[in-house]
């Protein structure tokens, strides 16, 4: 009970930024419906009801499209019909594969911030991710079965994405060069990287003739595959190097004080090399699993500030962050539904996260608008530093 209760208390402040946020783009959405409001002279009422129809109607769609209706899943199964079945469960997959690339990701900008570290390099190391599972795809084929072949190529792809994040936090260590400068850097040059690479003609053969990750319904239409079981196994796995190991608690102690880490033994370069290694392979094993997966070729991300703004509402632990982004994985399913009904357009999800980070990164605005009291704990994670390297 203790265990809940706390994890209850820790989700007071994302939850409350998540509702002002979305309260906030409720009213962004009424200022700028001119549709409605260019009759506020003539009928101010009417004016002011129909922008208000229309967020109730796009908010509407995007709660009760989010994951499509459990009745109808239910009435699909029980009348056996593959075509059936998959109509209807199809939304509640297709938020779920949203989600799977957001996981991977949050979960090493998670582990960079308990170490101190600002990884806005996660684009960059997910791109290269998806590139080494091309390119173990193509180097083991035909030397190694079908399964191992996979296996392969997802780990070439996070080895690709951790040699990538191994040179911020080198860097980063050595010289004291700052991650936020050298990772945003990073990004252009991988895109770079890929489109030389692409360009050269060396992996001309379709991936699906090579390798795919299998999926979880044979249905047609259904495009979840084993990828999102393996986020979630990939969170527990997360969770239990931050809270059980020796190694999490150097990156955390890392986090929290370098100088006190220091003085305790701990190395915080090495620690830093670490944290941004296992951030990049994270983020790359999330691009490996997205080219052998639902993408069927490499596929950019950018979603840096979306999983920037979701591992800091799951409070940096994994189990929150798989929570938030299955939120939001179903939120942007329904959010396409909210497009077509109101004309409203998708970036406003984008704009309610945007705000719920700034909630979140404030939370005494956000204690005070809702009349909280005031925590007897720290709530954010550790704190980022933004002085010099250490040595190694």
């Amino acid at each position: 009970m203790t265990a809940i209760r706390q994890l209850l208390r820790r989700a007071v402040i994302p939850a409350l930024a998540l509702i002002t946020a979305f309260a906030i783009g409720a009213v962004i959405v009424v200022v700028t419906d001119f549709d409605h409001l260019k009759d506020l002279g003539t009928d101010p009422i009417g004016a002011i009801g129909g922008a208000i129809d229309v967020v109730v109607r796009g908010y509407g769609a995007i709660f009760t499209r989010a994951i499509g209706d459990p009745g109808r899943i239910v009435s699909a199964i029980q009348t056996g019909s593959d075509a059936d079945i998959a109509k209807a469960i199809r939304p509640l997959t297709e938020a779920l594969l949203s989600a799977t690339p957001l996981i991977f990701v949050s979960l090493g900008l998670g582990v960079a911030f308990h170490a101190g570290l600002f990884n806005l390099g996660a684009d960059g190391q997910f791109l290269i991710g998806g590139l080494g599972a091309i390119v173990g795809a193509n180097w083991l084929d035909a030397a190694v079965p079908t399964p191992l072949l996979l296996v392969g190529a997802l780990a070439l792809g996070t080895l690709f994405g951790a040699a990538y994040g191994f040179v911020p936090g080198l860097l980063k260590a050595r010289t004291g060069a700052h991650e936020v400068i050298t990772t945003l850097m990073l990004n252009t040059i991988a895109a770079e990287i890929v489109f030389y690479v692409l360009r050269s003609g060396g992996f001309s053969r379709p991936l699906t003739s090579i390798a795919t990750v299998p999926l979880i319904f044979d249905l047609p239409t259904v495009r979840l595959d084993w990828g999102f079981v393996v986020a979630l196994l990939v969170a527990a796995v997360v969770s239990f190097l931050l809270f059980r190991t020796t190694l999490g608690f150097e990156l955390r102690s890392t986090g929290f004080s370098r100088t006190a880490a220091r003085a305790a033994g701990i190395r915080p370069g090495r620690s830093t090399v670490i944290a941004m290694s296992l951030s990049g392979g994270l983020a790359g094993m999330g691009g490996a699993f997205l080219t052998l997966g639902p993408a069927h070729g490499l596929a950019g991300f950018d979603g840096g500030f979306v999983t920037l703004a979701l591992a800091l509402l799951g409070g940096l632990r994994p189990s929150g962050i798989v929570v938030v982004a299955l939120l939001y994985g179903a939120l942007n399913n329904g959010a396409k539904s909210m497009v077509v009904e109101t004309g409203v357009p998708l970036t406003l999800l984008d704009v309610i996260i945007a705000l719920a980070l700034m909630f979140v990164a404030a939370p005494g605005l956000t204690r005070m608008i809702w009349r909280r009291p005031a925590p007897t704990t720290p709530e954010m994670g550790p704190p980022v530093h933004l002085g010099a390297g250490d040595a190694l």
